[in-house]
């Protein structure tokens, strides 16, 4: 599928296959050359880089065995003949501890022992001589030392002591040369016929001297080495603080492989950059010498092959593109806005024309798609707008099926008081139903101030209060801060006309129609109509609610008559001019009354 598509877009345009042409002729050939390249030069330089690096190694590892093999040759001093008479008799003999100390002399300007600081003897009695202090006797028994007891039964054995290993009876006083630091190599001393163990020869050698090996030995530019014993446990760091906590670290990484092979190297991650770690084994002290250095410090050489290749590739890429942009600039530009521009117009954004120049094809197609745009935009408008004449139509020829039947009624009162002579009420309820028709009209204006709409629920209370004086009675409770605020015409009206016929009439006996308002928060302000009617029923409450949502386009029902064609006139107005969110709310308790709140914004919206 993929395939299809990608040999659909080349041949869709000449554009398409000129970009085909210079990648496939500059790119490819040179990605390719450039990959090979690169993955032969790196895998010698690392292969190289990698074999030096275990070779230092290795020579690190010799340099220490030719260390303890030089070190090694003074335990020949175990098989002379005065050291086994000394150690075997339980009585001093000064000449034999002369004789061995002259000999510790000789073998040591023979073999020029620098390192070494100092060589002592024991027997299995405590009794011993050292070339510091000469004979000395052990105030406890030297077999409490663990080392010695792995020498007692493994006689052949030759043990290199570590500070790390050392014992507290290695530090005994008159046995061993005070300084901690340094390294034991400890031996057994056998009777020769019988090959019994007599006692001990141990060499003190300075541990410095392999400290200086392992910092005078490096990998890369900021590599280092360290040695670890068989079990992993380090033996020497490096003296650089940074390379300490760096071979610290590398601990848990050498546990884990365990280094099987005397000699050997891998590459371990290590704080999300990999390491490189190589490994030999010192066959005189079977300790680890342990290097590590960050690749990319040993296959540098390769990352510079590999970056001279990218940036070849990279500048190639880009003169193709480059060459490509200005050959195909006034061709496929235009064609290229003028597809953007169809994008956002068919997401809905309508303003996206297209700047069109020249007289050829593609200017011709960017001004008729610009007309096509102008000619959506006005049906569009036009089409909301007999929309919104259509409600309002409909919501108008509500309103005015209110009118005739409320005048017939008020006539018919003022008719049978004008028979009745009462000539001062008819004054009284003509000038209501002049001031109440005055405000209705308001000179064809929907929006009058929340005063004048008082001023006409208050002339509409007059005239039926003339015509149910015995069971009606009003209250109006407004802020005069709320007088001047703009309000839609005919708002209350409704309201109230239904609180008097569905409320306070079916009550039978005197009622109370309040009408209050009071300022809100977020600039809103609650118009509330209460009576202490019948109120409505739970059930039929419900149903009163669900169909103030029926939008104003479906007709009205006989059934829907108990909620007043004013109620849902004035229920709908608001929707419209206001929006969805406000609108009628209802609360009402059977037999006691029904509270009708309208809350509806201060800066009412322009008068369409």
């Amino acid at each position: 599928m993929t395939h299809m598509r990608l040999l659909q877009w080349i041949n869709s345009s000449v554009r398409a296959k000129l970009l085909t042409l210079f990648v496939i002729l500059t790119s490819i050939p040179l990605i390719a050359v450039g990959s090979v390249s690169y993955q032969k030069s790196f895998n010698t330089v690392s292969d190289h880089s990698k074999s030096a690096t275990l070779m230092v190694a290795d020579q690190l590892g010799r340099d220490i065995d030719i260390l303890f093999q030089d070190v090694g040759e003074l335990l020949e001093l175990s098989n002379n003949p005065t050291v086994h008479h000394f150690l075997y008799s339980q009585t001093e003999t000064y000449e034999d501890a002369k004789e061995i100390l002259t000999t510790f002399d000789l073998y040591r300007e023979t073999y020029k022992y620098e390192s070494v600081l100092n060589i002592s003897m024991v027997n299995l009695y405590g009794k011993g001589i050292s070339e510091q202090i000469g004979v000395f006797q052990l105030d406890v028994n030297p077999l409490r030392n663990p080392h010695f007891t792995v020498l007692l039964n493994h006689p052949d054995q030759v043990l290199n002591i570590t500070p790390s290993d050392a014992d507290p009876l290695d530090r005994l006083d008159g046995f061993q040369y005070k300084q901690s630091n340094v390294i034991s190599i400890m031996a057994a001393v056998k009777q020769q016929i019988t090959h019994e163990v007599i006692g001990f020869i141990v060499i003190d050698l300075d541990d410095s001297i392999v400290e200086q090996f392992i910092d005078n030995t490096t990998i890369g530019q900021t590599g280092f080495f360290h040695v670890i014993d068989e079990i992993g446990k380090p033996i020497f760091v490096p003296s650089q603080p940074d390379n300490q906590i760096q071979a610290s670290q590398l601990q848990q990484t050498e546990l884990q492989h365990q280094f099987i092979n005397p000699r050997g190297s891998f590459v371990e991650s290590s704080h999300g950059k990999p390491q490189f770690i190589v490994y030999t084994t010192s066959e005189e002290t079977g300790w680890i010498i342990v290097g590590s250095a960050p690749l990319q410090e040993i296959v540098e050489e390769a990352n510079e092959i590999r970056q001279v290749i990218i940036i070849s590739v990279a500048l190639s890429i880009l003169f193709t593109m480059t060459l490509y942009f200005f050959m195909t600039k006034w061709l496929i530009r235009p064609v290229q806005l003028l597809k953007k521009q169809m994008r956002q117009a068919a997401s809905g954004f309508l303003e996206a024309k297209v700047k069109t120049s020249g007289q050829d094809e593609i200017a011709d197609l960017g001004r008729s798609f610009n007309t096509m745009l102008e000619q959506i935009k006005m049906l569009l408008e036009q089409s909301i707008n007999e929309q919104e004449q259509i409600q309002k139509a409909e919501l108008r020829t509500l309103q005015a099926q209110i009118n005739p039947h409320f005048l017939y009624n008020t006539l018919d009162s003022i008719v049978w008081m004008a028979e009745a002579n009462k000539n001062a009420q008819v004054i009284q309820l003509v000038q209501a139903l002049s001031r109440f028709f005055r405000i209705s009209l308001s000179k064809g204006r929907d929006w009058i101030p929340l005063k004048d709409e008082l001023e006409h629920v208050q002339s509409y209370l007059i005239i039926q209060q003339m015509r149910y004086r015995d069971i009606l009675q009003y209250e109006i409770d407004v802020h005069p801060s709320l007088l001047n605020t703009p309000i839609l015409k005919m708002t209350l009206q409704p309201i109230v006309e239904n609180a008097l016929y569905h409320g306070i009439k079916n009550k039978r006996r005197m009622g109370l129609i309040r009408i209050s308002a009071q300022k809100e928060d977020m600039g809103q302000f609650t118009l509330v109509v209460e009576d202490d009617g019948i109120g409505i029923s739970p059930v039929r409450m419900e149903q009163i609610r669900k169909r103030l949502d029926v939008p104003s386009s479906q007709e009205l029902t006989e059934d829907d008559v108990i909620i007043g064609f004013g109620l849902y006139n004035v229920h709908q107005r608001v929707r419209l001019y206001y929006g969805s969110n406000y609108g009628v709310a209802i609360e009402s308790v059977e037999l006691q009354g029904t509270l009708v709140s309208l809350c509806i914004p201060i800066e009412r919206r322009d008068n369409p």
